[in-house]
């Protein structure tokens, strides 16, 4: 059963014509917006890939893939669960330059997503890949990149609102990032939870991104799981905003400075994962064929909650909820797609 609340005195703002209206405004304008701060081109991805090229991306490591059989092809294929690997490898292919990338529509599905407020086992979220050098590949870039990306939000924001005034009530998006490790956050809240120490953050600065997710801190507990071949987990991490109608905080974005062959061979390591270094992904990273890159993914729908004063991620997309949730929501007259 779905872990879904409806917050006290929660009414939609928009009515289900006027939302489907404002989620297009949204799409179209950010998009925009995002691929001319990062220098991005829009592509076409696939929806599948076969495991057997090591592309799919494993997230924490647990979540079991949608996989089918292509007879005609003589082939298994897996729905992807991001297209991390993918946009790399397209990079590579493409010839793309340095300071360049790509951007696409990307669809999962997530059969072993715990169902809640935020959480449907439908994904849909802009993925996004740039080229970058090796002097350009540091922090400095991972900062001013999560910069670009708020103000496009936060430009967003505007939009949506000067022809939606009656989302005018609810508090803007803060424009500066608080910028913190996974480690600092630790320390900050040594008794927390890695999901309590992101509430405490997000709820006193609005706006947060929290770096260096995928390793073990101090503790020996990690803030959160990361697969270890694409993000390098000292320059990734993942953009926050306080969404004040669910009072929680709110994921926006997981994205960071991809792992070089160094990286890679460490995490691959401490992962216990050394059987990967044979796919033919891997292979190519090691040898240092694939570009130096960066990337993440932007949630459409999680976007669409935020910037429509959303309670509920089935009032912005389409996807399956247990009985229980839709009749409670209906009682409450908001409508799950």
């Amino acid at each position: 059963m779905s872990r879904s609340v409806i917050p006290a005195g929660y009414a939609p703002k928009l009515s289900l014509y006027q939302t489907q209206s404002a989620i297009s405004l949204i799409k179209r304008v950010f998009q925009d917006s995002l691929a001319h701060a990062l220098h991005l081109k829009r592509v076409t991805a696939p929806l599948f890939v076969e495991p057997s090229s090591g592309l799919n991306d494993d997230l924490n490591g647990v979540e079991r893939p949608v996989g089918f059989d292509i007879p005609f092809a003589n082939a298994e294929a897996q729905v992807v669960h991001s297209l991390a690997k993918w946009k790399r490898m397209a990079l590579y292919r493409y010839d793309v330059f340095p300071g360049k990338g790509l951007y696409t529509d990307m669809n999962a599905i997530r059969r072993d997503e715990e169902l809640d407020n935020l959480h449907s086992i439908y994904v849909d979220q802009w993925d996004w890949e740039k080229v970058i050098t090796e002097e350009s590949r540091n922090e400095f870039t991972l900062h001013q990149t999560v910069q670009d990306i708020v103000n496009c939000i936060c430009d967003t924001q505007l939009t949506v609102r000067g022809k939606y005034p009656q989302l005018c009530d609810t508090p803007l998006l803060k424009r500066e990032v608080f910028f913190v490790t996974s480690q600092e956050l630790e320390d900050m809240y040594p008794d927390y939870t890695g999901k309590q120490r992101e509430y405490a953050v997000t709820k006193e600065h609005g706006t947060v991104f929290i770096q260096g997710i995928g390793g073990r801190l101090k503790s020996g507990k990690k803030h959160d799981g990361r697969a270890p071949d694409y993000d390098d987990w000292s320059l990734n991490g993942d953009i926050l905003f306080y969404h004040p109608v669910l009072d929680c905080a709110m994921e926006i974005s997981s994205m960071g400075i991809r792992v070089d062959p160094e990286a890679l061979d460490r995490q691959l390591t401490l992962s216990g994962c050394d059987s990967r270094r044979e796919l033919p992904f891997h292979r190519m990273l090691l040898a240092g064929e694939l570009p130096l890159t960066m990337g993440g993914g932007i949630g459409q729908s999680r976007l669409c909650m935020l910037l429509l004063g959303k309670a509920h991620i089935g009032e912005v997309q389409s996807s399956i909820w247990d009985e229980h949730t839709r009749q409670e929501f209906e009682k409450a007259n908001i409508t799950l797609l």
